[in-house]
């Protein structure tokens, strides 16, 4: 089964910057190759709004049947929010929040991200999937795209 994996704004960023190109480029690589189905949610495609046109053209190049579009929806309004009142991260990371909530209502396989601050940070995530369990939902697993990478071959 293919996985479904969620991506937030830095993933694509990351395509095209130094410190994490030699994982974000091979990840879309695979993605490219039917390997994952990306989750894009309308929230990431707001936060592209304003990005360079060769970062909002990088979604362009995946095939259609390797994407699969997803919404902020009042469930996931109430989780994010669930997040900041539990002082998980504080009121300038909804943002953030929102791509969590997102990821876990839509039940992704796992959210890549590379924020390191405020959503791939072990304290975070035990905050986040804490939250989760409290309001009955499943937790959800929070990688860098370097991490969820097959190491078959070594």
């Amino acid at each position: 089964m293919i996985q479904r994996v969620y991506i937030d704004t830095s993933v694509v960023g990351g395509y095209f910057d130094k410190e994490f190109a030699a994982s974000t480029v091979p990840f879309f690589e695979n993605v490219k190759n039917g390997k994952w189905i990306i989750l894009v949610s309308d929230q990431l495609n707001n936060e592209l709004e304003n990005a360079p046109t060769h970062v909002k053209d990088l979604l362009k190049t995946i095939p259609t049947d390797y994407i699969e579009y997803v919404k902020m929806t009042p469930d996931a309004e109430f989780l994010a929010n669930a997040y900041i009142a539990a002082k998980v991260v504080g009121q300038t990371s909804l943002t953030d929040c929102q791509h969590i909530a997102i990821a876990t209502i839509c039940k992704a396989d796992v959210l890549v991200s590379w924020n390191f601050k405020h959503i791939v940070n072990l304290d975070r995530i035990k905050g986040y999937n804490g939250i989760n369990l409290l309001h009955k939902y499943n937790t959800i697993e929070i990688r860098t795209p370097k991490e969820i990478m097959s190491y078959e071959n070594i």
